[in-house]
């Protein structure tokens, strides 16, 4: 209120002339005025701030790079926004930190690099994103587009080099539509099935004028994607899971990324369906409900691996039937008819048979059979076969106090000091098996980690860009072994720069303990470049970063070495040295019988 309308007595109100009322009225008119310049961006003068204006348009906040000579005029441009950039200490790493941002966030996580080198440095981490169908978009530096071709300082065919392992790229070519450009590549990312798109950009083009605004996020018309699936063929897969009497769900990573988890858990429950993941569904069910039989696989839990081998009817949902969830192909889910749902055609009977082929989101075709399955099947003693199952091959194991520390007695121990919907990251090998076998997930997002392409380095990046996205009051706990850790560490400096608060917890076995563990069931022991026993201290270089350095060799020292690390306001490593010969079971070798898995070394 103004301060004249403040004074103004009954009495004066009834005496007030029109010249009065919009004089009162007139800083509040102004008010709308300055609010309305302060929000108003300015026009875009240069590619640039285009390429900015675009990333700004379409809601992002957060983007991980490393500066360099032709994205300089980006980061410029960045230097005004609120966008807040986190530098990285290596691209590779900042691909990462983009890559599980996007996971945990479901927004496409953004990443920088310069020509060159820069952009090379982003492959694994496309590559990387580009399996596991992540939601990312890379924006890399080139030389001035008269110099393309010609050899020139830090050139690189960046989109020649990237087409095989990005959803799609693109070299911008003009001033006015390299913002568009970046909407288009942001758009792409996320709709349909996920994947890493890419704009290269010279630096004559970003460096150009332009005061053309960027459109808005937005696909090609010529890209389709199908949300329904055909509903005869939805009536046929209902009719076959209601005639089903060994049903069973098996959820992929799709369904987290379609945001299917909920109607998925509803379709389960409502009908008593056993429900099993893959490695990348992980927390799409949760894995502390009677129907769960967790992950299945070449590191699967036997019971998980039973129930497919000896169902009848197996709904896959969001997977895409990859050789170390299958096995040997002739011999994965024999019995079964296969209803495969996935939003992408590419996917279906590319590597398993589908008898019910469902195209369309997952959500979507979820709902779509909830609608048609009019009655349960009868499985009752197939749920009882399933729980017999789970005591017959039980993820027990051994921890004699006067041995050396088991990995799995360490997970478990820090699943429980945190809460539910803590996020875990992990390098790759056999700590990342140990993670997904021994934490009890019970949230979408809240499992991140390297599936298809296997990256080693991937964990400590991640939980970067995991923090970021995560809610402040979520945990973040990062698995690594001491090689995978080995190959990025140098993001501590970024963690501790940043004071992110996350907890690293090296499983040190002083091997590559995944490569030495398939020496000694295949190779006759011959431990050849597997030996890690030069490894330096993780936690005194922990602190040598700034960061908080822990050790543990025992199990009394579990406990409290963990709620310290936890506690600690900062990033924290836990130096965890573990049993040097500890190994990842149940096991099925490659190409192998799902329903022949190992338990032991000795039935390999």
């Amino acid at each position: 209120m103004s301060e004249r309308a403040a004074k103004v007595t009954p009495a004066d109100e009834e005496e007030q002339d029109d010249d009065q009322i919009t004089d009162s009225a007139a800083p509040d008119a102004a008010q709308e005025i300055d609010a309305e310049s302060e929000t108003t961006p300015e026009p875009v003068t240069s590619g640039a701030e285009a390429v900015v204006r675009a990333l700004e348009n379409a809601g992002v906040e957060h983007a991980f790079g490393v500066q360099g000579g032709a994205i300089m005029p980006v980061y410029d441009a960045l230097y005004d926004s609120e966008i807040y950039h986190v530098t990285m200490a290596h691209e590779q790493g900042a691909a990462h930190a983009a890559d599980a941002y996007g996971i945990v966030s479901g927004k496409p996580g953004i990443c920088l690099a310069t020509s060159g080198p820069g952009a090379t440095n982003l492959v694994t981490g496309l590559a990387d994103a580009d399996m596991d169908s992540d939601p990312m978009m890379a924006l890399t530096g080139q030389v001035p587009t008269e110099l393309v071709g010609n050899d020139a300082f830090q050139e690189t065919d960046t989109t020649g080099v990237t087409t095989p392992v990005t959803k799609d790229n693109t070299f911008s070519s003009h001033s006015d539509t390299v913002g568009s450009d970046v909407s288009e590549a942001f758009a792409l990312a996320s709709e349909g099935r996920p994947g890493p798109t890419l704009v290269d950009l010279p630096k004559d083009v970003t460096n150009g004028e332009t005061d053309r605004e960027p459109d808005a996020p937005s696909v090609p018309e010529t890209y389709e994607v199908q949300e329904r699936a055909d509903e005869e063929i939805v009536a046929a897969a209902a009719e076959r899971i209601e005639n089903s009497n060994r049903p069973a769900m098996l959820l992929g990573g799709g369904v987290i990324k379609g945001e299917a988890s909920e109607a998925c858990r509803e379709f389960a429950i409502e009908h008593e369906i056993p429900v099993i993941t893959t490695m990348p569904g992980i927390g799409a069910f949760p894995e502390d409900h009677e129907l769960s039989l967790e992950m299945a696989g070449m590191h699967g839990t036997g019971y998980a691996n039973m129930a497919i081998t000896h169902c009848d009817t197996l709904i896959g949902i969001g997977t895409r039937f990859d050789d170390r969830l299958t096995g040997g192909i002739e011999t994965f889910a024999p019995d079964a008819e296969l209803i495969h749902v996935d939003i992408d055609p590419a996917e279906i009977s590319k590597n398993i048979h589908a008898d019910y082929p469902l195209i369309g989101d997952a959500a979507t075709v979820v709902e779509q059979l909830a609608e048609a399955v009019d009655e349960s099947p009868e499985a009752t003693k197939w749920r009882a076969q399933c729980q017999q199952w789970k005591s017959d091959y039980s993820m027990a194991y051994d921890a004699p106090e006067d041995e050396p520390l088991q990995p799995e007695f360490v997970v478990e121990a820090l699943d429980e000091a945190t809460d539910d919907d803590t996020i875990v990251t992990t390098g790759v090998g056999q700590h990342q098996m140990w993670a997904c076998q021994y934490w009890t997930y019970t949230e979408p997002r809240t499992w991140v980690s390297s599936h298809g392409l296997g990256t080693m380095g991937y964990g400590l990046p991640a939980a970067i860009g995991a923090r970021i996205a995560a809610d402040d009051d979520q945990d973040v706990v990062c698995f690594d072994g001491d090689g995978s850790f080995l190959m990025t560490l140098q993001g501590l400096s970024v963690a501790v720069r940043e004071n992110l608060d996350i907890t690293v917890a090296v499983l040190n076995n002083e091997y590559i303990g995944m490569v030495r563990q398939w020496q000694d069931a295949f190779f006759e022991g011959r431990h050849s470049a597997s030996d890690y026993h030069w490894m330096p201290e993780f936690d005194k270089l922990a602190e040598a970063f700034g960061a908080a350095g822990f050790r543990i060799d025992d199990y009394d020292e579990v406990a409290d070495t963990i709620e310290e690390a936890l506690s600690y306001d900062g990033p924290s490593v836990i130096d965890v040295h573990i049993d040097p010969e500890a190994n990842v079971f149940p096991m099925v070798p490659s190409g192998g019988d799902n329903g022949q898995f190992a338990l032991t070394e000795d039935q390999l």
